[in-house]
C-alpha cells in the first residue's frame, strides 16, 4: 500500500496537484517515523515487500496506540503480537477496525485482503496445549497475505489422526508444524512430503522438557530436512514461511 501511495504521489506532483513542498512533508517520514520512544519502520515495506510488525510485549498501551497511529496515517495495516487480553481489548476501543486474537495474544487491522502467496500455508499443531503459538504463526500468515489453513492436534502419541488428514498435508506449498514435549511431529511430515517444512518448538512439556528445549534440540537434531525457529516464535516461522509461498 505504501509503494502504491509513492507512486500516487509521484503522479500528482507530475500532474500539478501536489506541490513539490507539500510531496517533501509527505515523503521525509517514509525511511523512518520517530515517536521518542520507537522509530517506525515505514520503509521495511518497499524494502522487503513485508511491512513492519510490532512485538507488543514490553510496550505500554499508549506507546502502542501511537504506533499504531503512526502506522495508520501512512495507511498500513497493523499487526501487534504478543500482547494481553486487557491490552488487546483497549485497542480495539481505540480502533474500531481493530481484530483481538485470545489466544494468538496479537491485535490486527487488516484493510489490504488480497492473496499474494502463491499456495497454501499449514498450520500444523501436536497437541491442543501448542494451539496458542499456532494461532500466532496462523494470525501473521493470513495477515501476510497467504491463504492458510489449520490442522491441530495430530501429534504422534496418535499419529492416526495425522495420516488420516495426509490429502490436507500434501495440498500445503509450505508447511508449519509446532509441537512441544520431544518434538517429533515436524520429522514426521517431513518425512512425508517434498515441501517445506518449519519446524516451531513449544515450551509445553512436563520438567525434562526444560522449557522447549528438549523440543527445539530434538529438532535441530531431526534426520529428516528441517528449517528450526526459536522455542515459541509462531510469528518468526509465519514470516519466513511467506518469503517461500512468495518465490
Amino acid at each position: 500500500m505504501l509503494e502504491k501511495g509513492i507512486k500516487d504521489l509521484l503522479e500528482k506532483i507530475r500532474t500539478g496537484s501536489v506541490s513539490p513542498e507539500e510531496a517533501y512533508h509527505r515523503l521525509i517520514k517514509i525511511p523512518f517515523e520517530d515517536l521518542i520512544h520507537t522509530k517506525i519502520d515505514h520503509h521495511r515495506s518497499i524494502r522487503k515487500g513485508l511491512q513492519e510488525v510490532v512485538f507488543g510485549k514490553g510496550k505500554t498501551l499508549e506507546e502502542l496506540i501511537e504506533i499504531t497511529e503512526a502506522l495508520r496515517r501512512q495507511h498500513q495495516d497493523v499487526l501487534i503480537t504478543r500482547i494481553s487480553k486487557r491490552i488487546g481489548s483497549a485497542l480495539c476501543k481505540k480502533f474500531e477496525k481493530g481484530i483481538f486474537n485470545d489466544k494468538a495474544g496479537c491485535f490486527y487491522i487488516k484493510e489490504d485482503n488480497a492473496i499474494t502467496g502463491k499456495g497454501l500455508i499449514l498450520i500444523v499443531s501436536a497437541g491442543t496445549s501448542d494451539s496458542k503459538v499456532a494461532e500466532e504463526a496462523y494470525v501473521t500468515s493470513t495477515f501476510f497475505g497467504n491463504k492458510t489453513e489449520r490442522l491441530y492436534d495430530v501429534g504422534i502419541a496418535g499419529i492416526h489422526r495425522l495420516l488420516s488428514n495426509m490429502d490436507k498435508i500434501k495440498s500445503a506449498r509450505v508447511i508449519i508444524a509446532v509441537a512441544g514435549m520431544e518434538g517429533a511431529l515436524p520429522s514426521v511430515i517431513a518425512g512425508l512430503v517434498g515441501v517445506p517444512v518449519l519446524a516451531v518448538p513449544t515450551s509445553v512439556g512436563y520438567g525434562a522438557s526444560l522449557g522447549g528445549l528438549t523440543a527445539l534440540f530434538a529438532m535441530l537434531n531431526s534426520c529428516s530436512t528441517i528449517s528450526v525457529f526459536n522455542i515459541d516464535n509462531g510469528f518468526g516461522a509465519a514470516y519466513f514461511a511467506t518469503l517461500i509461498n512468495r518465490l
